[in-house]
């Protein structure tokens, strides 16, 4: 079965940093999707950052560019979200997932697997 293990999360004061994991389970890393979402109290969830690897292609939301990076270890089944210069507005839950298909990071429905959350809360 697939299974995305999330890790990472935790309290940081504004401009401080955080390393986000989700380790996979029951695929080999090749031609998926990865992408991390976000969903703040009150909000709808937002994907963040993703990367195809068979579009070639990496994505990340505006509000998060330049400042986070996502990135895959293949070697070890684990997609990484760095999340550098946090601000409070980063304050969320976030989860990661995997997709197979066309190219859609922005859409929640392309993505077949969620790990759970991880909290993630940056205070001013």
């Amino acid at each position: 079965a697939v299974q995305l293990v999330v890790s990472g999360g935790g309290s940081v004061q504004a401009g401080g940093s955080l390393r986000l994991s989700c380790t996979a389970s029951g695929f080999r890393f090749d031609d998926q999707g990865m992408g991390w979402f976000r969903q703040a109290p009150g909000k709808e969830r937002e994907v963040v950052a993703a990367i195809w690897t068979s579009a070639a292609a990496t994505y990340y939301a505006t509000s998060v560019r330049g400042r986070f990076t996502i990135s895959l270890d293949n070697a070890e089944n684990t997609v990484y979200l760095q999340m550098n210069s946090l601000k409070p507005e980063d304050t969320a839950m976030y989860y990661c997932a995997a997709g197979w298909g066309a190219y859609q990071p922005l859409n929640p429905n392309a993505y077949n697997y969620w790990g759970q959350g991880t909290q993630v809360t940056v205070s001013s």
